[in-house]
């Protein structure tokens, strides 16, 4: 029987303490209950980052969030009819219940049991001179640039193994020897990486006309300079079960306005509010495609991402933002390098 305190959580609980029990949990899922420990629903991820993206926040509580038509079953339901019902509801995991309504096992997928291997693309872009990061730019290529006592490319690359997703593609440019000779075919790291050169640069989706072979699956698209610990599982999952043509993660930016804010209506004075703050979510340079984007960029141009999701949004196709709460971190700057190096070994627990 599996620990069943791994997998419930209170009805009042908040976003964040769930969000922590999928984490540590195995399963993708929590099971709600009430004070009695009667199963009320399910939560997973999905619905998570569908209620931050209405606006909920973490500290909110998860009481009109949860799935509570969930599925179950009692004790004395057969494997073959838990199976049926996996397979005909497209779940995953069932909630046994008993006379009272409460949990007392779970039935799992056996192919849960063991961490699942993609055969998904991951391409990443590597090929940006660092302008900005000079001099340390100078003979190392940015993502080459030790975070931690590691090269960010190389922590990129273990974030998406850890979820089983192994196969790269790097499209490189300026000092693309240095990263050939750091990670030859990714067979030391347990992945298999092939590369690109660009001629010329090529933005962060011109690139994708350059690849060698053509891609049949949705493909992750990276930038080489971010550090985040983002579960890659969950936005594969969240992509497919919204069936979107693509999917552009998101991070939530804050800007406070170092004023009063004045609200005037013609010359009278409406409202004064000091230093506000004001929220926006931004572009976090990770995305995932299916293989037709490919088809809407121009070939031998420079293309960057921003421009394929406004093509997609002209041809009305479905685009879909991933909300992100993990950590995240664009390292463009050398005051985002110092921020990074200090908070490494604490955020990738080394």
């Amino acid at each position: 029987m599996n620990n069943l305190s791994d997998f419930c959580i209170g009805l009042n609980s908040t976003i964040e303490e769930a969000m922590n029990s999928i984490d540590h949990g195995n399963i993708k899922i929590v099971f709600v209950v009430d004070g009695d420990n009667k199963f009320l629903g399910t939560l997973n991820d999905g619905d998570i980052r569908r209620a931050i993206l209405r606006g909920k926040v973490l500290t909110d509580i998860i009481n009109d969030i949860y799935n509570s038509n969930a599925i179950f079953a009692d004790k004395h339901t057969s494997k073959e009819a838990l199976l049926n019902l996996c397979s005909k509801n497209h779940v995953s995991q069932i909630p046994i219940l008993n006379k009272d309504s409460r949990v007392v096992d779970i039935f799992i997928l056996d192919e849960l049991l063991v961490r699942k291997q993609y055969n998904n693309s991951v391409v990443l872009m590597v090929g940006g001179l660092g302008k900005r990061m000079r001099p340390l730019t100078k003979n190392t290529p940015k993502p080459m640039l030790k975070i931690g006592k590691t090269p960010i490319l190389h922590t990129i690359i273990k974030g998406f193994s850890k979820y089983g997703f192994t196969n790269f593609i790097m499209c490189l440019g300026y000092k693309s020897d240095v990263i050939q000779d750091y990670f030859q075919d990714g067979n030391e790291l347990g992945v298999s990486i092939e590369y690109i050169i660009e001629d010329k640069p090529m933005g962060t989706a011109g690139a994708l006309t350059l690849l060698k072979e053509k891609i049949s699956e949705p493909f992750f698209v990276m930038n080489g300079d971010l550090l985040t610990n983002v579960n890659y599982e969950q936005v594969f999952d969240f992509h497919k079960s919204n069936n979107s043509k693509a999917t552009m993660c998101v991070s939530e930016y804050e800007i406070e306005v170092p004023y009063g804010v004045v609200s005037v209506n013609h010359e009278n004075i409406v409202s004064i509010e000091e230093k506000p703050l004001h929220s926006f979510f931004v572009n976090a340079g990770i995305y995932l495609l299916e293989p037709e984007c490919i088809d809407l960029i121009p070939n031998n141009e420079f293309y960057d991402m921003p421009m394929l999701f406004e093509k997609l949004l002209f041809l009305k196709e479905k685009i879909v933002s991933f909300p992100m709460k993990e950590y995240w971190l664009d390292i463009g700057r050398m005051t985002e390098y110092e921020k990074a190096n200090h908070e490494y070994n604490k955020v990738f627990n080394i």
